[in-house]
C-alpha cells in the first residue's frame, strides 16, 4: 500500500478533471446488484470528489487508509455514486474498494421482510391489548386487513379507533427494530473496518444473495487499497464504528416517493407498509445527518447541515 497516494491525489486536485466513465467500472460487491450510472450520478460524484480528497488526506494521516460511507434513502444513487468515487480514486492513483453494506443484515431479504411485518403486527396487537381495544370484532376485521395487506394503511383507520392504536403501536415497535443491531450486523462490519485500518492485506468479506443458501465469504486483497468506500443506507449510523467520512446523498420524502413511483412496475406503487418503512429509515438518516461531512441534495447541490434541515422541513 502506498501511504502517500492520497496526498499526491490532493496535490493534483487543482489540475483534476473527471476521468472517463465506462459501463465496465467496478461496483459494489452485493451479489446481483444492478448499477446503472447516469449523468446525474456522474455530476454528483464530480461535485463530491474534490471535497472528499482533502478529508481523506486528514483521515489517512496516521495509517494511510480512510473509510468513506455513502449513505442515503431509497433510490438516491448510493451504489452508483460510491462506484464512481472509487473509480475516481483509482484513476488518481489511489487504491479503492467499494463494499456494499447490504451484505450485512442478519436475515436474507425475504426473511427480513417477514420479520418486519411480524414485529409490526405483534407490536400493534399488544398495543391494542394494553389499551383495552382488542375485541372479537376487531380481531376479525384485523385478520381481513392482514389478508388484504392493508393493515398499515392509515385510510383504513377512519372510524376504527382500535386500528389507530394498532398502527401507532406497530409503527413504534417497528422503529425499535429497523436499522438497529437486531436487524443489521454492525459488529461484523465494524470489525472489518478495524482490520482494514490496522493494515490487513486481506479481508474476508461476506456475500449474501436472495436465498438462505446464498451466503459465503470471499477473500479480498486490499494490500494496495487506501480508501474503503461503503455504500449503505445505514453507513452513518451510530452503531457503525470506524467510518471517517460519511457522505449523505439526500432526498426529500416527496422526491423519494416520486422516484419510486417512476420506477414502479405495472403501475404499482409502494404499499402503506413500505411507505412506513421508508419514513422510519428517513427518520434514522435525519437523526445522524449532523455527522455527515458532505451532504448533497437530490439535484446535486452541496448543503450545509442547516440548509439540509430547512430543506427537510425541520427547524433551522
Amino acid at each position: 500500500m502506498d501511504k502517500n497516494a492520497i496526498n499526491r491525489a490532493a496535490e493534483a486536485l487543482p489540475q483534476w478533471t473527471p476521468p472517463a466513465v465506462s459501463g465496465g467500472i467496478p461496483h459494489g460487491d452485493m451479489p446481483g446488484d444492478k448499477v446503472e450510472i447516469n449523468q446525474g450520478h456522474i455530476d454528483k460524484a464530480n461535485t463530491i470528489f474534490p471535497l472528499l480528497v482533502p478529508l481523506a488526506v486528514e483521515a489517512a494521516a496516521q495509517t494511510g487508509r480512510a473509510v468513506v460511507a455513502v449513505c442515503g434513502g431509497s433510490g438516491v444513487g448510493k451504489s452508483e455514486t460510491a462506484s464512481l468515487l472509487s473509480h475516481y480514486f483509482r484513476s488518481a492513483g489511489v487504491g479503492a474498494y467499494t463494499l456494499s453494506g447490504d451484505n450485512y443484515p442478519r436475515r436474507i431479504p425475504m426473511y427480513n421482510d417477514a420479520e418486519r411485518v411480524r414485529i409490526f403486527r405483534v407490536g400493534g396487537m399488544r398495543g391494542m391489548l394494553e389499551a383495552g381495544a382488542y375485541t372479537a370484532v376487531a380481531s376479525v376485521e384485523l385478520h381481513a386487513l392482514w389478508t388484504a395487506e392493508t393493515d398499515a394503511d392509515p385510510h383504513e383507520a377512519a372510524g376504527r379507533d382500535w386500528l389507530r392504536v394498532y398502527q401507532a403501536e406497530g409503527r413504534k415497535a417497528l422503529a425499535e427494530y429497523l436499522g438497529t443491531p437486531a436487524e443489521q450486523d454492525y459488529g461484523e462490519l465494524s470489525a472489518i473496518i478495524a482490520r482494514f485500518k490496522a493494515g490487513d492485506d486481506t479481508l474476508m468479506l461476506k456475500r449474501m444473495g436472495r436465498t438462505e443458501d446464498e451466503r459465503w465469504y470471499e477473500a479480498v486483497d486490499v494490500s494496495q487499497t487506501s480508501v474503503l468506500v461503503i455504500e449503505w443506507t445505514h453507513g452513518n449510523s451510530d452503531f457503525l464504528q470506524g467510518v471517517d467520512i460519511p457522505v449523505l446523498l439526500n432526498s426529500t420524502p416527496e422526491e423519494t416517493r416520486a422516484h419510486r413511483r417512476s420506477r414502479a412496475r405495472d403501475g404499482k406503487t409502494d404499499s402503506a407498509f413500505t411507505t412506513m418503512v421508508l419514513e422510519i429509515e428517513q427518520a434514522e438518516l435525519d437523526s445522524c445527518a449532523h455527522k455527515a461531512k458532505i451532504i448533497i441534495s437530490k439535484s446535486g447541490e452541496v448543503l450545509t447541515y442547516d440548509q439540509y434541515r430547512r430543506l427537510m422541513g425541520q427547524e433551522g
